[in-house]
């Protein structure tokens, strides 16, 4: 039986929420005549590099796959509802639902159909039409599909805002357990590509009044955390390796959700801690971009994970802790950053307060620093406010983590 769009929709947009590059907002809320729509099917929420909520529609082009990846639940061999948009499709879903102010932008990905190349010309295809016939100049976020031709790469780059590979696995050996189909060769193929095209780009717009934009957004990647017994450890240096070798804006995190069974895939039941790593890999990455961190700083293979209780910053303060505590009113803005309880904000608030009149403990709250957090490493003024003893145990039974959560179930409808 032929599915309507509609019914295309339910399906490639249920299919989508698995890719985290940007955040659902879960809702499916019924219109009854007040303003705004908030319809479960794919729409989903990013932010703008000002803070802005964005509702893009979140879609996959098709899902069917010539892959067999254990952890997807498109996989070749799963019996699930297939469809595939075509090109027209996905650019009039777009202009409709943009025009009733559901959203402002496209996010497309897709499961690769026949092959890479085929599956390319269709996302080209679709952003071609969306540009050329509607002139659709709102954000567009597509993939980049591993193993299609680069002339391809290049014409969705010049088209698209932003494009992202997503690896899914961190390393060569949990590919080949999971997802065999794929290398890390072929995935670091395009994601180089696009690091130079827009490198490029960035030359000839600086020389040229005329020059086309490539990729303007950048790129960025996925990777699923718990899925193979990767360490904390190795996913934290491959982030820091991907950040340094592709100048990637983003990598996001994705615990592992068991929409599938397998010999190689983690049993449920052991599944409780993902979402609580995911949480702490998200912290350590925040350190890497904006804390000025190395990666060989927060964990190493002698402690390989990160702990469930205590975020990485403050961990690696308890490593340190001969560093402590610093002067408030002295150290440098690397140094500040780097005590637990301050931030990139309040930091830059100390600096420009010290150039009127030295702080007062009384001054930090009022300037957004936790001081609950940050008085066990600082000195103001040479006094110090934590404890007696500067001993990490100490201080972390001060502390008081909340008592262990449980992730809680997840139940798939079949």
């Amino acid at each position: 039986m032929k599915k309507s769009i509609l019914d295309k929709l339910q399906v490639l947009a249920d299919a989508a929420k698995y890719d985290v590059s940007c955040a659902s907002s879960g809702l499916n809320k019924k219109n009854t005549g007040a303003i705004g729509n908030s319809a479960a099917s794919g729409i989903c929420h990013a932010w703008s590099s000002d803070g802005r909520c964005i509702s893009l529609l979140k879609i996959l082009l098709t899902n069917f796959c010539v892959y067999d990846c254990e952890y997807c639940v498109n996989r070749l061999s799963n019996d699930v509802d297939r469809a595939s948009f075509t090109p027209e499709e996905v650019a009039e879903l777009t202009i409709e639902f943009y025009r009733r102010n559901y959203i402002e932008g496209l996010f497309l990905s897709s499961a690769i159909e026949k092959n890479p190349n085929y599956t390319m010309e269709k996302i080209i295809k679709t952003l071609l039409i969306l540009r050329n016939k509607y002139h659709f100049a709102g954000y567009i976020h597509v993939k980049a599909i591993p193993g299609a031709d680069e002339i391809l790469i290049h014409q969705a780059g010049e088209l698209a805002d932003r494009m992202s590979v997503n690896i899914e696995l961190p390393t060569e050996d949990g590919l080949k357990l999971l997802a065999p189909q794929k290398s890390m060769k072929k995935l670091f193929l395009p994601m180089n590509q696009i690091k130079d095209q827009i490198n490029q780009s960035k030359y000839e717009l600086s020389h040229f009044k005329n020059a086309k934009k490539f990729v303007p957004a950048g790129q960025s990647t996925q990777m699923i955390v718990g899925a193979t017994n990767e360490s904390d450890f190795s996913m934290i240096n491959i982030t820091d390796q991907l950040y340094k070798r592709f100048s990637l804006k983003r990598v996001y995190f994705s615990a592992y959700v068991p929409v599938n069974k397998g010999g190689n895939l983690p049993a449920i039941s052991t599944g409780a801690t993902p979402m609580i790593r995911e949480n702490r890999l998200y912290q350590a990455d925040w350190l890497l971009r904006f804390y000025k961190f190395e990666a060989k700083e927060l964990l190493d293979k002698e402690n390989p994970n990160f702990d469930l209780d205590f975020d990485p910053k403050i961990m690696w303060a308890f490593r340190n802790i001969h560093e402590f505590p610093k002067e408030i009113n002295k150290v440098s803005l690397n140094e500040l950053l780097r005590i637990p309880g301050i931030g990139l904000v309040s930091a830059r608030r100390i600096l420009n307060q010290r150039k009127v009149r030295n702080i007062t403990y009384e001054d930090l709250k009022k300037i957004g620093v936790v001081v609950k957090r940050a008085r066990f490493f600082i000195t103001c003024n040479g006094k110090y406010y934590g404890e007696k003893n500067l001993e990490p145990e100490t201080i972390k039974n001060i502390l008081n983590p909340l008592p262990p959560y449980e992730q809680l179930e997840l139940r798939i409808n079949q």
